[in-house]
């Protein structure tokens, strides 16, 4: 909540300071004239306005730095995630016994290639995918691609994350007697 309206602070005094800026620029240019100003006052007007300016590049740079961390945490928890995910597949391939061609087949199926893409990328023929992943489905236990599938989602879904493991109990002293 605090990020967005640190940046639309930064943004209204920049864009305040610019149509001062501008707005002089082309009362000048066009020969408008304004009711003129004390010069002290213009000048306290001009400082202020290059500081806002100023505010803003540091105000946008720390807003910067700090988008930058938060997506470098998230790119590394996305990293975490997607090796917790090719462990818990090749666990999930050990324990149904597949055989090195039927890990590369149910590999190739749950990013969605099809048996053609497949064969092709195997160098084999379509039949023998096609047998290859009937044999992977009876030793899954599941019917199909979509239920092999599931079976890994449905494992992420009622895995807790790492931070929502609950914290273990500190232990009880006794009171000595």
């Amino acid at each position: 909540m605090r990020a967005p309206l640190t940046i639309i602070a930064i943004l209204v005094v920049q864009f305040l300071c610019a149509v001062f800026f501008v707005s002089d620029i082309v009362f000048t240019l066009l020969g408008i004239r304004v009711r003129p100003i004390n010069w002290e006052v213009r000048e306290l007007l001009e400082i202020g306005a290059s500081l806002g300016l100023i505010l803003g590049v540091v105000l946008g740079a720390i807003a910067l730095r700090r988008s930058l961390r938060e997506t470098a945490v998230a790119r590394e928890k996305l990293q975490a995630v997607s090796s917790a995910f090719m462990d818990l597949l090749h666990q999930r391939f050990d324990e149904w016994g597949l055989t090195p061609a039927e890990k590369d087949v149910a590999m190739f199926s749950i990013k969605g290639f099809s048996t053609q893409e497949i064969a092709g990328f195997r160098n084999t023929s379509e039949g023998t995918v096609k047998a290859q992943t009937n044999a992977i489905y009876r030793k899954a236990g599941v019917n199909g691609r979509a239920q092999l599938l599931g079976l890994f989602i449905e494992d992420l879904i009622d895995a807790p994350a790492p931070d929502q493991l609950p914290e273990a109990e500190p232990p009880v002293a006794l009171a000595a007697d």
